[in-house]
């Protein structure tokens, strides 16, 4: 107990850091997702070639590798910004796929007749896709996209490597401190467990609320 007691301010930073990533990462992840999904499903074929692109690299690349790329790499074409910045970026883009590959999914489940009538009423693709599809399929996503922003919250402790704050790094200050490490990594971890519960209950209500009745 008195690793956290001794040491809560450096615990709180760390928190804070990890919530300050997951919330600003989750909405670029959920930007990024939607259109990259619209993409994927576009009557445009070079739209659709982007969309299967990105979800393709970026699904089946290493997110430690692109952490490098992103923070050694951007700097190269004169973008230099603070690491948190670049750490959120990383995560953000990385998680993308992930959202984006949720949402087709959920677009698929929508039967064909209503995008079909919604077009014989003079509907464009995009008031289609945002007025009729996309409100239906978000009804059958919202769990495989909270239990994504789960994964992107425990993701984050990559970040840690690259000199941003967040809590799992607390534990490399803490052990130089001569504390017990064990007891280190169970508030670490009880962090974690905070964080990604309250993403849960958070996607439990919204289920609840607008999901598909089971």
């Amino acid at each position: 107990m008195n690793v956290l007691t001794d040491n809560f301010s450096a615990y709180g930073k760390g928190f804070l850091g990890t919530v300050e990533l997951t919330v600003y990462a989750s909405l670029l992840a959920l930007a990024l997702g939607f259109l990259m999904a619209s993409f994927r499903v576009a009557p445009v074929a070079s739209l659709r070639f982007f969309g299967t692109a990105w979800v393709t690299v970026l699904r089946n690349t290493p997110l430690t590798l692109l952490f490098f790329a992103v923070l050694l790499g951007l700097p190269r074409f004169g973008l230099v910004l603070p690491f948190q910045l670049f750490a959120v970026l990383a995560l953000g883009c990385y998680t993308s796929a992930f959202i984006c590959e949720a949402l087709r999914s959920g677009i698929n489940t929508v039967p064909r007749g209503q995008g079909e009538a919604a077009r014989s009423l003079g509907m464009t693709f995009g008031q289609t896709l945002s007025a009729v599809v996309l409100p239906q399929a978000f009804r059958s996503v919202i769990a495989p996209v909270g239990s994504t922003l789960i994964a992107l919250a425990k993701n984050s402790a990559i970040a840690g490597a690259f000199s941003v704050t967040e809590l799992l790094g607390t534990y490399r200050t803490l052990s130089e401190l001569g504390y017990n490490i064990i007891w280190t990594f169970v508030w670490i971890a009880l962090g974690y467990l905070i964080i990604t519960l309250t993403i849960s209950a958070l996607f439990n209500l919204m289920e609840k609320r607008w999901g598909v009745a089971r």
